[in-house]
This record gives structure tokens, C-alpha cells and sequence, in this order.
């Protein structure tokens, strides 16, 4: 059986093809290897065009089948795909043990996803420039103050790592910097330490233990010492896993500033929240803030702070604007006044700049303060960005049809070349499933996700995505069991089942079955890696 645990839906074609699941074990793949070599075996045809398209079919049959019944072979296609098999990896007497080959293979994965996160997050920056509108209008001058920060990792052995940074702040006729360097070592699989050192503003030299304690807990020690005055400082942290979405954790420090603080994080799919309360020799302050994502592009923020530095409340959202960047507007209300902070996310650098409105607190102000942002942003979404997005992803949708229009073409092609071979059986599997009142697939549609969704509009609308959607209600009929039963198994993707294509590649992907049981209608869509198993009461209309 295969337990490698590894791979995407795009690496599993060959089990989509022979109707398995990607765990099935060997038995199970030479039982439907059989079943798929008798419908589509070539002496089975009398016809020249029929014996071509069974010849086809069945050597795809037989290549999944050689393929996945190697437990060597099967690995690699796991991880890599058909690419990693006609790539020419030399296994060879190192890498003769399928443990070994898979080892192999996950360290090869490991480091290209290294290497690529590595191309993108080496150094790590912000700018932050405060602007004070009460000040210009005062003469003083726009700019209140500014802070710039930078790091940067590098990799120095595989357990080993050195973080190098620095940071500048100049507000008003003061100023001042530090220059940091940490060097972290991973001990053991459930033990880090780091050393550190700092000089300027806050020079000091330091070190921190990092300890699994089990499953769900964990501890961090730490000891701090200023160059200055040679003052010592300790800190712990316990941390704990509360459940699967949230952890909580302790802080202690000891030290000329002493304080206890705990805290609590949850993180879910959609939302997010954290809060913390923490209590000084000389302060005290909570703070909790609130995160839920509407949608994989944009989300809303509530957050507020009260303590002995003041009370304040923020609130604002962001959008991703590209694949990795995302701006952000806060509006924030609090002693120190009315405040918009703009702020603009890509890979590891940050630019914020907020701007302080006024420093005396009026209802009026602070309403429209709030409110014209809000109206300008919904604005703006509705008559510029949406009508843009739209059009461009109209215009990438069209580019990308065209570059993929012969590829599609070949595969619809072959869809129904197999279909044709299957079309025989497939309708006698319904006669028998209408005597007995049993499964009848009505219709079957796979295509874009945009296309399911408007199969029951306009005929015109039919018409503009019809090339974006193939029909698979004699593969599915095929696929019916003898006791009435279908069931399409989950991380596969269906463009690899017999019978279907890709008929948008690149776009989310959905299938669409309408179909009869005993007396009644059903009706189900389902996404394209979904597992999909009919009837179910839950489907009826």
C-alpha cells in the first residue's frame, strides 16, 4: 500500500485513470487493471477505427498498470509525478531500497521547496515614516519622524542558521540605532538554542533555550545582560497547545522591568484571534485583536489596547493585490488621538506609514474620519477595481485558452474516443439499473468552476462557456456498480478518469451529476479532489 504520504492531485492521473484510490494496494490495482484490459482490449474489435482507439486506450491502461504495481517506480510518480520518471533519476546500488529511494526523494523535495521559499524570504525589511497632519497645518513640517529595519538569515549548515540585523529611528532632532546578529542552532528534533548580541540603543549579550516538552507543550528560557549598567535579565515562556485551532502560553521576566504576562492565540480557516494581558513593576496593558478573512483576497481587522501607555481601538481591513503583496488601511481612536495607517505586505518587507489626523477627540470628526475611507474604498471596488479585475481575468482566461486550444482539442478528442469504447456497457448497466430502481446517472458535466455554476442560465450564457465544460454522463454510467452504487475517490483529480478531459487547464474545476434513485431526483456538484459517493439522501432535490 502506498503510506508515502506525498504528492499532489496533479500526481495522480494514473490512479484516476484505473479508477483506484492513491492508497490502494497492489491487489487492488492488478483487480482493476483486469476489469479496464477486458473493455478495452483490441482483439475485443473487428472494426479498423475501433481496434485504433481500444490499441490507444489500452496502452494507457497498461502503463498505469507497469507503473503503479513498481513500488519503486510508484514512489517516485507520488512525489514527482510523470516527471520524475522520465527525468532519468539514477537509483542505482546507493538508493536500491524503497526506503532509501524515498528518503531521497523527500530530501529532493525538501530542498527545492527550501530553495524556493529562500529565493523569496532571505532578508526581511520595514519602513515606517509617522506624518502628522496637526503639525503641517502648524508649519512644523509633514514628517513627524521615520524607523527603518532590516535582517537577514542565512543558512549556515543544515541545523544551523545566522540572522544578521539592524535598525534606525530619528523622530523629531533625536535618532538612534542598533546593529543585532543571533546565531541558532537546532539541537535535537525537540531542542533549539540561540545566542544573540546587540549594540547601540540597547547594547547587550544574550542567550535562550528552546525545549519540546511533549506533544502539545513547550518551554523557552532566556537570559539577557545590558552592557550598560550590567543589569540582568530572565525570562520563561510556557507555551500550550489548548486545541487543534488554539495555544496559550505564560511569560515570566525577572529583571530591573518584572512582569507576568498570558496570553492566547486561535487560528482558524476563515478567522483568526489573539489576546494577552500583561502586568509590570511599572505598567500594565491588554490587548486583543480579531481577524477574519471574507475571502482568499481580502479580510477585516478589530483590535484595542487599554493600559497604563493609554487606551485605543483600530479597526480596517486589507486585500491581496497580487500573489504576494497585500496593502492594508487601520483606523485608530485613542488618547493620542485620530490616526489612518496605511501599510503595503510583500514577502518579507513592510511599509507603514501612519498618518495622526488630529490630536482632540470630536464624534464628528472621528465619524467622517472613519467613514470617508470606508466610502471611498467601496467606491472605488465597485466602479474601477471590480470592472479591472474582471476584465483582466477575462483577458488572462482568453490568452490562456488560446495558448492551451490544441492541447484541449487532442484531449476532448481522446475523451470521446474512450467514450465511445465504454458507451456499450454503459448502457447496459443503466437498462439494468432501470429495472431494478436503481442508480440512472441523467447528466454528468465537468468543466470550470464558473461554468457549473451557470449550467441552468440563459442558453446564450450556455453557449459563451460551453467549451469550458465536457460531458461524462456515459463514464460515469460506466463507473455505476452493480448494487448502484458510484464513487469517485478523493486527491484525484477527474480529468484523469477514462472517459474525461481537461477542458480549462489552469482554472478551478467542478463536476456537476444529476441522477435518479429508485423514484426520485438528485442533484450534486462537487469540487474537482472532492470524493464523490451516490446516492445520498443529502443530494435530493
Amino acid at each position: 500500500m502506498n503510506k508515502n504520504g506525498i504528492g499532489d492531485p496533479d500526481n495522480k492521473e494514473l490512479y484516476a485513470l484505473l479508477h483506484v484510490s492513491p492508497e490502494a494496494s497492489t491487489e487492488e490495482i492488478r483487480k482493476a487493471y483486469r476489469q479496464w484490459a477486458q473493455v478495452y482490449h483490441p482483439d475485443k474489435y473487428q472494426s479498423p477505427h475501433m481496434k485504433d482507439i481500444a490499441t490507444e486506450n489500452f496502452q494507457r491502461v497498461c502503463e498505469a498498470y507497469e507503473i503503479l504495481t513498481d513500488e519503486n517506480r510508484r514512489i517516485i510518480y507520488d512525489i514527482y509525478g510523470m516527471e520524475g520518471l522520465t527525468s532519468g533519476l539514477e537509483l542505482g546500488p546507493k538508493l536500491s531500497k524503497v526506503e532509501e529511494i524515498k528518503e531521497e526523494l523527500e530530501r529532493l523535495k525538501r530542498l527545492r521547496e527550501q530553495e524556493k521559499v529562500a529565493a523569496r524570504t532571505r532578508s526581511t525589511g520595514s519602513i515606517l515614516a509617522n506624518l502628522s497632519w496637526p503639525s503641517f497645518l502648524n508649519g512644523d513640517g509633514l514628517m513627524r519622524g521615520m524607523g527603518m529595519a532590516s535582517e537577514f538569515q542565512s543558512q549556515i549548515s543544515k541545523n544551523t542558521a545566522l540572522v544578521i540585523g539592524g535598525n534606525l529611528a530619528v523622530n523629531s532632532n533625536a535618532g538612534g540605532g542598533a546593529a543585532t546578529a543571533v546565531l541558532r542552532h537546532q539541537i535535537s528534533p525537540v531542542s533549539s538554542m540561540e545566542l544573540m548580541g546587540s549594540i547601540g540603543l540597547q547594547s547587550l549579550i544574550g542567550a535562550q533555550t528552546s525545549y519540546q516538552l511533549s506533544v502539545h507543550s513547550s518551554a523557552t528560557m532566556g537570559v539577557t545582560m545590558s552592557l550598560r549598567d550590567g543589569s540582568v535579565n530572565l525570562s520563561n515562556t510556557w507555551s500550550r497547545q489548548l486545541s487543534e485551532t488554539a495555544t496559550g502560553n505564560i511569560q515570566l521576566s525577572l529583571g530591573p522591568d518584572s512582569s507576568i504576562g498570558i496570553g492566547w492565540r486561535m487560528k482558524k480557516q476563515k478567522r483568526s484571534a489573539a489576546g494577552e494581558i500583561k502586568i509590570g513593576t511599572s505598567s500594565f496593558g491588554a490587548t486583543a485583536h480579531y481577524t477574519h478573512h471574507f475571502s482568499s483576497k481580502s479580510h477585516g481587522r478589530v483590535s484595542g489596547m487599554v493600559g497604563s501607555n493609554g487606551v485605543a481601538f483600530e479597526i480596517g481591513g486589507g486585500r491581496k493585490i497580487s500573489e504576494f503583496s497585500t496593502v492594508r488601511m487601520l483606523y485608530s481612536i485613542g488618547l493620542q488621538g485620530l490616526i489612518w495607517r496605511f501599510e503595503l505586505h510583500r514577502s518579507g518587507q513592510k511599509v507603514v506609514i501612519p498618518v495622526l489626523l488630529t490630536n482632540v477627540l470630536s464624534p464628528a470628526f472621528a465619524a467622517g474620519a472613519f467613514l470617508l475611507p470606508l466610502s471611498l474604498y467601496f467606491s472605488l471596488k465597485k466602479l474601477v477595481l471590480k470592472p479591472y479585475y474582471l476584465r483582466r481575468e477575462k483577458r488572462v482566461a482568453l490568452e490562456n485558452s488560446e495558448k492551451t486550444r490544441n492541447q484541449v482539442q487532442e484531449s476532448m478528442t481522446k475523451a470521446k474516443k474512450a467514450q465511445e469504447l465504454l458507451k456499450n456497457v454503459a448502457e447496459r448497466k443503466k437498462n439494468k439499473q432501470l429495472e431494478m430502481s436503481g442508480l440512472v446517472i441523467l447528466k454528468a458535466a465537468y468543466g470550470s468552476r464558473k461554468s457549473i455554476s451557470n449550467l441552468h442560465k440563459s442558453e446564450e450564457t450556455q453557449d459563451e462557456l460551453a467549451l469550458q465544460i465536457v460531458d461524462v454522463t456515459i463514464p460515469l454510467t460506466f463507473l455505476v456498480t452493480d448494487s448502484g452504487e458510484l464513487k469517485l475517490h478523493a486527491g484525484v483529480k477527474k480529468s484523469g478518469i477514462m472517459g474525461f478531459c481537461d477542458p480549462c487547464p489552469g482554472e478551478p474545476k467542478q463536476l456537476h451529476v444529476e441522477y435518479a434513485y429508485g423514484s426520485k431526483k438528485y442533484e450534486v456538484v462537487v469540487d474537482d479532489c472532492d470524493e464523490l459517493l451516490i446516492p445520498q439522501e443529502s443530494h435530493r432535490v
